[in-house]
C-alpha cells in the first residue's frame, strides 16, 4: 500500500497539512514526498512494490501534470511498451504510465483501467485536481472540505478528521473534476441479459477468470504471500497460485489459542499443497489489549468488521515483525457475489441479485475496508483476486436463479468449477463456510461481549446510546465500538453507512448479532 493526499488549494498552513499526512505513513514507509501543485498540494508515503528503485518515487510527472496514485495496474508491461514509441520512462513502475494514458484518453482512462487504483491528478489544463477511485474501493480514498470551501483527498479519514468537518469515503468508480463527482463505472450492475448458459459454461467461465485474477496478482518485484484461513476463498487463491507458480508458497493462519476453528483446516490446506506455512495464535488479553488500536486503524463502529478485524490485524502484525513479505493476497469478496449463510434465506432470485449489487456497492466500507487497513497498517499490500474486475462483472451477470443455493450447499457453481482441479482436499472445496471472526475461535466473539459487559452496566449502557442519533448502539459491544470510534474520529459516523447485517426482511434473518452463529443454518460451519 501507498498514502496519497491532494489539496486544491494551499488555504491552511503546510504544517497542519503535513501533520495530518504523517499520520498515515505507516502506509508508506519507504519515502516521503510532499509538493506544490498548482494552487494546490500532493503528497505520497511509498511503499515500494513494483520498481523498487528511488525512480519508482511518486509524484510522477508530465509536461505539466503531475499524478500521484495508491495503485496496482495490471498488464501494464505491454501497455509500457506500446507507449515506448512516444514517451520516455525513468522506472519499472506500474503507475508511470497514468500519466501518458491520461493525456491520451483524458477522463475517459480511469473506465479503460484494469486496476484497483486510488488517484490524485494536477492537470494543468484545467488549472486543478482529478481524483478517481476503482469501481469497487479495493484501495481507499477519502475527501472533505475545508473551511474556505476547497477541498482536500486522502487514502484514509484520519489524515482530514480535524482539518475538514465532515469526511466521507470518496464514491467508487466515480471520478471528481471540475467540482462534481461523475460516476463511470457501476460494477453491481449488469447490462443487457444475464448470462443464461448451462452449468459446464458458467463453471468455466468462473474458473478461468479466477485463475487469470490470481496470476495477474503475483506479478511483484517485492517478496508476497498469502493468509489461509482454510475456508473455500483463501484456500482456493492459495492452491491456484501454487499450481501456477510450481513452487512453495508462503502461507498464514491466526487463531485463538483454545477453540480455533480455522487452523486445523488451514494446515490441511497447507500440507496438501505444500506451502511454507506459519500459524499465529492470539489470547484474549491480545484481542482486548489491541480494541483500541483496530478501531483507530479501520475508521469504523461496524461489529461485523471490528470482530473480523482482530485476526487479521494481528496475523499482519506478525508477518511484518517477522518477515520481509510486503504483499498479501486475500480470500475476500466471494462471499458477496456468490453468497453468504444468510442469503440461503433469500425469497427469490431477484431479491438474491439487488442484495448482492447492494453489498458489492457497499463493500468499500466493510470487507474491503478491514483488509486495507489491517494490511497498510502493517507496512503490507493487498491485492484481492476476487475482487478483479472482470471476474466481478461476469459473475454479477450470471443468472441469479443460478447463483442461489438450491443445491444443498452454498457457492456451489465456485465450489463445482474448482472440482475436477484436485487443487484441493475435497472436504475443503465442500467445507461449510464459517464466518473469519467466529472461525479464528467461538471464544474471541464472547470475550469481546464479555469485555462489554464488564464495561457498561445496563443504565450506562441505555444512557449512553442515546448519545448517538444516527445508528445507535443495540448493544454494549457496539456501543463500545461506537465510543472507541467517537475518541479518534469525532462526529464522523457517517462514514459508514449502517451496519452490516442479515436483511432482516428475509425470513430467519431478523437477528441482533451479525455472526452467522445466531442463523438457523449454521449447522457444521462451527465443527
Amino acid at each position: 500500500m501507498c498514502s496519497i493526499i491532494g489539496f486544491t488549494r494551499r488555504s491552511i498552513p503546510l504544517e497542519t497539512a503535513m501533520e495530518a499526512f504523517s499520520q498515515t505513513v505507516s502506509r508508506g514507509p519507504d519515502m516521503s514526498r510532499f509538493e506544490e501543485a498548482g494552487e494546490g498540494w500532493l503528497g505520497f508515503h511509498r511503499l515500494a512494490i513494483m520498481g523498487l528503485t528511488p525512480q519508482g518515487m511518486q509524484p510522477f510527472c508530465l509536461e505539466g501534470n503531475k499524478v500521484v496514485c495508491n495503485g496496482e495496474i495490471y498488464g501494464f508491461r505491454p501497455v509500457k511498451r506500446r507507449m515506448t514509441k512516444k514517451y520516455t520512462f525513468r522506472s519499472d513502475s506500474d503507475c508511470e504510465i497514468i500519466l501518458p494514458l491520461y493525456k491520451e484518453l483524458g477522463l475517459g482512462m480511469f473506465a479503460r483501467l484494469d486496476a484497483e487504483f486510488a488517484m490524485i491528478i494536477y492537470d494543468e489544463q484545467r488549472g486543478g485536481l482529478v481524483a478517481a477511485r476503482d469501481p469497487i474501493g479495493i484501495r481507499p480514498l477519502y475527501y472533505g472540505e475545508l473551511p474556505d470551501g476547497s477541498m482536500a483527498f486522502a487514502s484514509e479519514p484520519k489524515n482530514l478528521t480535524g482539518i475538514c468537518q465532515k469526511v466521507m469515503p470518496f464514491p467508487p468508480g466515480c471520478y471528481w473534476a471540475d467540482g462534481k463527482f461523475t460516476r463511470y463505472c457501476d460494477i453491481a450492475r449488469v447490462e443487457g441479459e444475464y448470462i443464461a448458459a448451462s452449468t459446464y459454461q458458467v463453471c468455466a467461465g468462473i474458473r478461468g477468470r479466477l485463475i487469470a485474477a490470481v496470476e495477474k496478482r503475483l506479478d511483484s518485484d517485492a517478496p508476497f504471500g498469502f493468509l489461509l484461513s482454510g475456508g473455500l476463498d483463501s484456500s482456493l487463491v492459495c492452491a491456484i497460485a501454487a499450481k501456477i507458480l510450481g513452487r512453495k508458497i508462503r502461507t498464514f493462519a491466526i487463531g485463538m489459542e483454545k477453540d480455533a476453528i480455522d487452523l486445523k483446516y488451514a494446515r490441511q490446506v497447507a500440507d496438501f499443497i505444500g506451502s511454507d506455512h506459519t500459524e499465529v495464535y492470539m489470547t484474549p488479553e491480545e484481542v482486548i489489549g489491541n480494541l483500541d488500536t483496530v478501531i483507530r486503524a479501520l475508521g469504523t463502529w461496524d461489529i461485523t468488521t471490528v470482530r473480523a478485524s482482530m485476526g487479521m490485524y494481528l496475523v499482519c502484525r506478525a508477518i511484518h515483525e517477522t518477515t520481509d513479505i510486503r504483499v498479501l493476497l486475500t480470500g475476500e469478496i466471494s462471499d458477496e457475489l456468490f453468497g453468504y449463510k444468510y442469503t440461503d434465506f433469500a425469497p427469490d432470485a431477484q431479491e438474491f441479485q439487488l442484495e448482492s449489487q447492494k453489498r458489492i456497492r457497499e463493500l468499500h466500507m466493510y470487507d474491503v475496508l478491514r483488509a486495507d487497513r489491517c494490511i497498510s497498517v502493517n507496512s503490507l499490500e493487498a491485492r484481492v483476486p476476487f475482487g478483479d474486475l472482470d471476474f466481478v462483472k461476469y459473475v454479477m451477470a450470471v443468472d441469479p436463479e443460478m447463483k442461489m443455493n438450491t443445491y444443498g450447499m452454498g457457492k456451489y457453481l465456485l465450489r463445482h468449477a474448482f472440482e475436477a482441479d484436485n487443487i484441493l482436499p475435497g472436504p475443503i472445496l465442500w467445507r461449510q463456510k464459517a464466518a473469519f471472526s467466529d472461525a479464528v475461535g467461538h471464544s474471541m466473539v464472547d470475550d469481546l461481549k464479555a469485555y462489554a459487559e464488564s464495561v457498561y452496566t445496563d443504565r450506562a449502557f441505555e444512557e449512553g446510546r442515546k448519545k448517538y442519533a444516527y445508528c445507535p448502539p443495540f448493544t454494549k459491544e457496539s456501543l463500545l465500538y461506537r465510543d472507541i470510534f467517537e475518541k479518534y474520529y469525532p462526529g464522523q459516523a457517517e462514514m459508514i453507512v449502517d451496519y452490516w447485517m442479515p436483511n432482516r426482511s428475509w425470513p430467519n434473518c431478523a437477528v441482533d448479532d451479525p455472526s452467522a452463529r445466531v442463523l438457523a443454518n449454521y449447522g457444521a460451519s462451527g465443527v
